[in-house]
């Protein structure tokens, strides 16, 4: 028989028993069969899970021990985790290193001491390690999840043991060993370690970036690494995730089957207080039963935790429906982050059926050698790099178009730009450009500005005026104008460009957020939404950018919501193949495929 059909068949005979003893039988009989099948021992080292759901116990959430079978959250990790070891051995990625970021009680520690356990009872020279943020968790993973566990086995199945104590396993003719400690700077050094798993890493009282130094010598080059935790606010671990350094996974509280309550003779209530209500909790409710498509039994346990918490706020936290969320220091964020997550959700499934345009414009200049100027422009399809546009909407004749754009500055910066149909308010089009060039980015400023109907452009000119120089060196039809009281004379002049200050700022700060409440679907842009993520209060009280993000796509945005105020709200009706437009039939035109958002 295959691993497969021996856990299929333990499974059948438990759901019809549930009698923990014929279960110890059937491990017994398990045993022997590994003993003397030498196929069946080589597909469970290849896969030790299949050892866990065909001779582990565990113990479930009702205290009473089990046969340990995966359940979907485990299964959905193991088959990620197995396609990353087939393509290391391909040579198609560099390394084992996996970022798990999880809700409370969905059995990642215990899957994964258990997978360490298999490796080490079924492989020479494996050696596991467990870091645990404190010691009474260090305790309770080796003894109720992995020694336990052990104890259970059929004798068949463990090694000559030469430690089991109350931190480790260790086994002398296999060299193999598994242990488990609480973090340190120097745990784990003078060690050759084959997997190493950080418990509840985002709730280490020492750096990752420090452990990462002392552990990481010890590490094969073939090494598992797995850092899984539940969310703790703006930290070091919430630093890796935004790096993408490592792979990130994040399993959403629903998966865990077991989270439901049956509502009994309250289906009616619970169906009524969530169509009325208009708090947190009512609209998180129906976003989750409308737009997530739960069932009314995981919203109804999802309202009933919700309840039992004194601060509600904690089930974010907790049991995260996103990754984001997870993550959220309460009240740190200067926008609504309920609505922008849920938009983020929108618009990544969105365009995961229907991806938008991205490229740039390849510039025409004149003839003269030095290009002093730019003659057209035509648009060229170009996956996202360097210097890149994203089209949400394709120009709409007649209609009355606005640029924001923010230049670089100190740093990590990035050059960007934000297109706005000023009738619809719909956001167009974003643009960023991380190199150096002014030149360049003010070229494509220029292209989407005559491309989007002459659009009325406003450049930041905080850190750098060059760009506002060029669009005027260019005659650019039409740029955003300020106005500056001369301090001698007392007159005013018209400046071209934008100046974000002390009296503009908070005002298109406030705007934006007015937007964000009452028009989110007209923002479109992923990584601007990001960015409105992350823009919250410092530790004096000013809204900007969290330490190591960008806020430069928002910034584009909210100065082009400050431009709208200079370019004409109405449309100009033109004539499209004989026919005049807009008229009552301009939904048939933007439905064509003109407008992304039909």
């Amino acid at each position: 028989m295959t691993a497969q059909q021996i856990i299929d068949k333990r499974k059948e005979l438990w759901n019809e028993s549930h009698d923990i003893e014929q279960d110890k039988n059937f491990r017994d009989a398990v045993a022997n069969e590994i003993i003397k099948d030498e196929q069946l021992r080589a597909e469970i080292q290849n896969k030790p899970e299949l050892l866990v759901e065909m001779a582990f116990v565990i113990v479930d959430k009702e205290k009473k021990t089990t046969p340990f079978f995966l359940n979907k959250i485990q299964r959905m990790f193991i088959d990620k985790l197995n396609k990353a070891i087939a393509d290391f051995l391909d040579g198609k990625r560099l390394t084992l290193q996996f970022l798990v970021l999880k809700g409370r009680q969905q059995g990642f520690t215990s899957f994964i001491t258990a997978y360490q356990l298999a490796c080490t009872i079924l492989r020479k020279n494996f050696e596991g390690f467990t870091a645990a943020d404190e010691d009474g968790n260090a305790s309770t993973i080796f003894q109720n999840k992995a020694k336990y566990t052990y104890n259970l086995l059929p004798d068949a199945l463990k090694p000559t043991e030469k430690f089991n104590n109350r931190k480790q396993l260790l086994f002398d003719k296999l060299n193999s060993s598994w242990e488990v400690r609480t973090v340190s700077a120097n745990m784990g050094r003078s060690r050759t370690i084959n997997f190493f798993h950080g418990s509840e890493a985002a709730l280490w009282k020492v750096l990752i970036s420090d452990i990462q130094a002392g552990i990481g010598e010890a590490l094969t080059k073939s090494s598992i690494q797995i850092l899984e935790s539940t969310g703790n606010g703006f930290n070091e671990y919430k630093e890796l995730w935004d790096s993408n350094k490592w792979e990130n996974c994040f399993y959403e509280w629903w998966h865990t089957d077991e989270y439901r309550n049956p509502l009994g003779n309250k289906e009616e209530w619970f169906i009524d207080f969530i169509g009325k209500g208009t708090k947190w909790i009512n609209k998180r409710c129906k976003w989750l039963l409308n737009d997530i498509k739960l069932d009314l039994e995981q919203v109804y346990w999802y309202y009933n935790k919700w309840n039992s918490y004194v601060k509600g706020e904690m089930i974010k936290q907790e049991y995260p429906c996103t990754a984001h969320e997870a993550f959220l220091a309460s009240g740190s964020c200067i926008f609504d982050t309920e609505i922008l997550i849920a938009r983020k959700m929108f618009l990544e499934k969105l365009y995961a059926d229907k991806p938008y345009k991205t490229g740039i414009f390849n510039i025409t200049w004149n003839d003269g050698e030095r290009k002093d100027y730019p003659t057209a422009a035509k648009w060229i399809d170009k996956e996202e790099g360097l210097m890149t546009i994203r089209v949400y909407e394709e120009v709409l004749e007649g209609y009355p178009y606005v640029i924001g754009g923010d230049t670089k500055g100190d740093g990590t910066d990035r050059f960007t730009g934000t297109v706005i149909n000023n009738t619809t308010g719909n956001r167009a089009a974003t643009f960023f450009y991380k190199g150096n060039d002014s030149k360049m980015y003010t070229a494509q400023i220029w292209a989407l500005g005559m491309h989007y109907n002459k659009a009325v452009t406003g450049i930041e000119v905080n850190f750098n005026t060059y760009p506002i120089e060029l669009m005027t060196d260019w005659h650019y039809p039409r740029q955003y104008q300020r106005e500056k009281t001369d301090t001698f004379t007392g007159e005013v002049h018209k400046k071209y460009g934008w100046k974000t200050d002390g009296n503009t700022r908070p005002l298109i700060i406030e705007r934006e957020a007015t937007i964000i409440k009452e028009h989110i679907n007209k923002i479109n842009d992923v990584q601007t939404i990001d960015e409105m993520l992350t823009f919250v209060e410092d530790k004096n009280g000013r809204p900007d950018a969290e330490s190591g993000k960008h806020d430069d796509l928002l910034m584009s945005d909210m100065i082009a919501e400050g431009v709208r105020s200079q370019q004409s709200r109405s449309v100009t009706p033109v004539y499209i193949d004989n026919r005049l437009y807009p008229d009552e039939d301009f939904d048939d035109y933007r439905s064509s495929g003109n407008n992304y958002f039909d």
